[in-house]
């Protein structure tokens, strides 16, 4: 019996030691949007890959991908149209997979007020939290109803998005995640009606994507990784409630709330489920979106950016 517990503790301490490091660097503070990574963790998926893998939340959300391009961190959690912008400008990343494969962002009024179609917008209010992306869809929305941004007022109310509806500041809100701000007012008794991007004239798009250093590319720890992600979505489908349990174990007992469980159903349908896979005449198209609203000016090779690893 003491030669199988020696025989089993030093296969377990093998197996650590044979462990990579990998750092990944978040774009928020832990959500449910971060599902699948925390699952394959919890499960034990990275570890069964080779991989030591920590995950950290940014005190600066504009950071992560900045860091990693340059060799502070591994890899970061990223917005497909915030790495565009970002590889237009020089920075040296590259999209390696998907995390949330559909567009999170919508246009939100009270679901009891006045707007029930975009054409009611004109010479309303509409509050946003950042400007360019969130303006540039709103542009190309209000355009699909025969209405431009001039038609509208714009205000920068921060992150106050569901709070500047609620006091009247604003008649709508641009940027609104359709998986939490739409769950935040129904939980407090002011439900909210979203018009989704994709459906208003905007290119479908990946919200969420993991972006490594172009030079590292070809680092065997990324595909491992991704293999591992894969395997976690895989059980977050399949077994939801088992999955929530591990998402709210530890250290993230406080996420275990009305909000986020709302916002883990809302998110379930929308994860990747083969996070390595690159639609590459999808990227392309919003590559012309982006030019088009002059976010961008060219674009280059999208081999350049964008990769499905071997």
């Amino acid at each position: 019996m003491k030669k199988l517990i020696i025989l089993a503790s030093l296969l377990l301490f093998a197996t650590t030691a044979q462990a990579e490091k990998l750092t990944v660097l978040l774009d928020w503070f832990v959500n449910p949007d971060h599902a699948p990574l925390f699952v394959a963790q919890e499960k034990g998926f990275f570890k069964a890959h080779g991989l030591d893998v920590e995950f950290i939340a940014p005190s600066n959300p504009n950071d992560p991908p900045k860091l990693v391009a340059a060799g502070q961190a591994d890899i970061a959690v990223s917005y497909q149209h915030q790495h565009q912008v970002q590889v237009a400008e020089g920075l040296p990343l590259t999209r390696i997979a998907t995390l949330v494969a559909t567009p999170l962002n919508s246009l939100v009024v009270l679901k009891d007020g006045p707007i029930k179609t975009i054409a009611d917008l004109k010479g309303k209010t509409i509050g946003y939290s950042v400007g360019g992306f969130e303006t540039a869809i709103l542009k190309a929305m209000l355009a699909k109803e025969g209405l431009t941004l001039g038609d509208v007022k714009l205000v920068n109310v921060n992150f106050s998005l569901s709070p500047s509806l609620f006091t009247g500041q604003t008649d709508a809100v641009i940027g609104a995640f359709r998986n939490f701000e739409l769950n935040q007012m129904d939980i407090e008794g002011r439900p909210g009606r979203a018009f989704f991007v994709e459906e208003h004239g905007v290119p479908p798009y990946d919200e969420l994507i993991l972006v490594a250093a172009s030079k590292n590319t070809a680092d065997p720890r990324l595909r491992r990784f991704v293999d591992a992600l894969e395997e976690g979505v895989q059980f977050l489908v399949n077994h939801p409630e088992e999955s929530w349990k591990l998402f709210v174990s530890g250290d993230r007992a406080s996420l275990d709330d009305e909000l986020n469980r709302r916002a883990w159903r809302d998110t379930l349908p929308r994860f990747a489920l083969r996070p390595g896979a690159l639609d590459q005449t999808r990227y392309l198209r919003f590559s012309e979106f982006l030019q088009r609203e002059k976010l961008v000016t060219t674009m280059p090779p999208l081999e350049s950016w964008a990769v499905e690893l071997r």
